[in-house]
């Protein structure tokens, strides 16, 4: 994927509304990776840079080329002129929060997703824990039906069937 994304920079690279560029979540840009929730690599964002959407497109460059081409400036604060009345409502009521308000009603819903993601993983490892049993079970079941004889079985079908055709020339 490296090399579509860097073909990707370099189309992009004079546009003057779409950025594309890359992090070393690894190096100095570890702080910015963990601001937007970037848990493993590669990991494609956009969006208005506050507030970054993961991107669930194709990884090769037809996919991440055409994706990029229409991008366009969305509705946020400092795009008020793109936003609907809604939103525009929306920001003023924010807007008129003190900052601490402002930071509990962030942590509030940053709890959702947290809480939302911490449930999918639960519910995930139970998941795979059944699987493991599950295919144990079969796994068990199929040795056991093996071990009775089902081989024996087919042979002994395979030879009267070869004896039954024998008798019949």
């Amino acid at each position: 994927m490296k090399p579509d994304w860097d073909k990707l920079m370099k189309q992009f690279a004079d546009s003057k509304t779409v950025l594309v560029g890359d992090v070393d979540c690894t190096a100095a840009g570890k702080d910015l990776c963990s601001t937007h929730g970037v848990q493993g690599y590669p990991t494609i964002k956009h969006g208005d840079p506050s507030g970054l959407e993961d991107y669930k497109g194709g990884r090769d460059f037809g996919s991440m080329e055409k994706f990029a081409k229409g991008l366009k400036p969305s509705c946020s604060p400092f795009n008020i002129d793109l936003c609907d009345d809604e939103e525009k409502k929306s920001i003023e009521d924010l807007s008129a929060l003190s900052a601490s308000e402002l930071e509990e009603k962030i942590k509030e819903e940053e709890k959702k997703i947290s809480d939302a993601e911490s449930d999918f993983k639960k519910s995930t490892e139970k998941l795979q824990k059944k699987y493991e049993k599950l295919s144990k079970e079969k796994e068990e079941t199929i040795k056991a039906v093996k071990d009775a004889g089902l081989g024996l079985m087919k042979s002994v079908q395979v030879k009267n069937q070869k004896d039954s055709s024998d008798d019949e020339l």
